[in-house]
């Protein structure tokens, strides 16, 4: 079992993998690429993916649970000692990484490619000869979604860390 030290720490992580994974949704957005896509995506997943399997062992062996008792109540997803603003706070930083996913989903006209030194959307089968910019843009969406995914795990891999890293009852 990890400590609650070590459950604090991969919190932390998640955290800054929450940050990251926000940090360049926006600069994406706004046409910025401070990083190549496969690092930015590659760094969140490295952020991320650690504490929130940490947070799920944690919190399943910790109390037993296999699912909520009743879904429509919040506090049947939050553990009892978890103030209700911590837990609203993450349903509503989880709702933006939703959000920047429905809005890139919405915004993606196909899967970019480059073939034949021409830059091309695949479609339904379809091809479409795009000009630079709008590939990449459509780039810039598809990394969007990576991004608000593994941002939307990090939220849940820093409640659940930090939910159980700071429960004092014996269970």
């Amino acid at each position: 079992m990890i400590t609650r030290r070590g459950l604090l720490w991969l919190s932390l992580v998640c955290g800054a993998g929450v940050l990251w994974s926000a940090a360049l949704i926006v600069a994406t957005a706004l046409g910025a690429r401070p990083v190549i896509t496969p690092i930015a995506v590659g760094v969140a997943a490295v952020l991320t993916v650690p504490g929130f399997a940490a947070g799920i062992l944690a919190n399943r062996r910790g109390y037993r649970t296999q699912q909520p008792r009743r879904l429509w109540r919040l506090a049947s997803w939050v553990p009892p000692h978890v103030p209700m603003w911590g837990a609203v706070l993450a349903a509503l930083v989880f709702a933006g990484f939703w959000l920047a996913l429905m809005l890139a989903f919405v915004a993606l006209d196909g899967t970019p490619q480059q073939r034949d030194g021409r830059y091309v959307l695949i479609d339904n089968n379809r091809e479409t000869v795009v000009d630079q910019a709008m590939y990449e843009r459509q780039v810039d969406h598809e990394t969007q979604i990576s991004l608000a995914v593994l941002g939307a795990f990090a939220v849940g891999g820093t409640f659940l860390c930090a939910a159980r890293a700071l429960d004092h009852e014996d269970h």
